[in-house]
C-alpha cells in the first residue's frame, strides 16, 4: 500500500548524478520509479523520435493538456504496484509534482542532487542518451526549459541535498548517509 512505504524524491538538473543517486539506493533495496520514463513512454506513444526537443515538446504539452502534477499522477500506480517498501523517484521537475507526492504518500522525502553546469555538460554529453545535448546550446536550451517547468523551484525546496562534484567514493558515502537519515527520520 501506498501508505507504507518510503518515498524518496529526486531531483536535480539534468547531469546533476541524480543516476548515481539511483545505483546507490539500487544497493540498499530501493526499487526505482523514473519519471522520464513516463515522457519516453509518451513521445514513443505519440510516434515522435526520441530526442531532446521532442521529448522537451511533449513534456510541456502534457503539462498543458492534464496539469502540472501529470507525471506524479502517472507514477502514482508504479509505486502502488512495487513490491518494495523503498522506492526512488526519480526526476521530480516542479513543486506541483512534490505536492502530489506528499497528497497521497505517507512516507515521503524530497532530496536534491546539484553538480556544476560544466560537469553536467560533460557528463550528459559522455552518456549520449539519444535525449542527451549533443552541444553547449542544446544543453541550455534544455536547462532553460527544465526551469520553465519549475525544476529551479523543486531543487531549492529539497529537504536533503546531495553536492555531487567530488570523487565519487566520497560522493556514494555521502548519498549512502543521506539515505540512512531518511530512512531513521521516518522510523523514529
Amino acid at each position: 500500500m501506498k501508505g507504507d512505504k518510503l518515498v524518496l524524491g529526486l531531483t536535480g538538473m539534468p547531469g546533476s548524478g541524480k543516476s548515481l543517486v539511483v545505483n546507490v539506493a539500487k544497493e540498499q533495496d530501493y526499487d526505482i520509479v523514473t519519471m522520464g520514463d513516463i515522457i519516453r513512454e509518451e513521445t514513443k506513444k505519440r510516434n515522435m523520435e526520441l530526442t531532446p526537443e521532442n521529448m522537451g515538446k511533449v513534456m510541456l504539452a502534457l503539462r498543458r493538456e492534464e496539469g502540472p502534477a501529470v507525471i506524479a499522477k502517472r507514477c502514482l500506480p508504479k509505486i502502488t504496484k512495487s513490491k518494495s517498501s523503498k522506492i526512488i523517484v526519480d526526476g521530480i521537475r516542479s513543486l506541483d509534482e512534490i505536492d502530489e507526492f506528499k497528497r497521497n504518500l505517507k512516507k515521503f522525502t524530497h532530496i536534491g542532487v546539484h553538480a556544476s553546469p560544466e560537469t553536467r555538460f560533460q557528463r550528459l554529453y559522455n552518456r549520449a542518451r539519444p535525449d542527451d545535448p549533443k552541444n553547449w546550446e542544446d544543453f541550455n536550451e534544455r536547462d532553460m526549459r527544465e526551469l520553465s517547468v519549475g525544476l529551479g523551484n523543486a531543487i531549492a525546496m529539497a529537504e536533503k541535498m546531495i553536492i555531487n562534484q567530488g570523487p565519487i567514493n566520497v560522493v556514494k558515502i555521502d548519498i549512502r548517509e543521506a539515505l540512512e537519515a531518511v530512512e531513521q527520520e521516518w522510523i523514529s
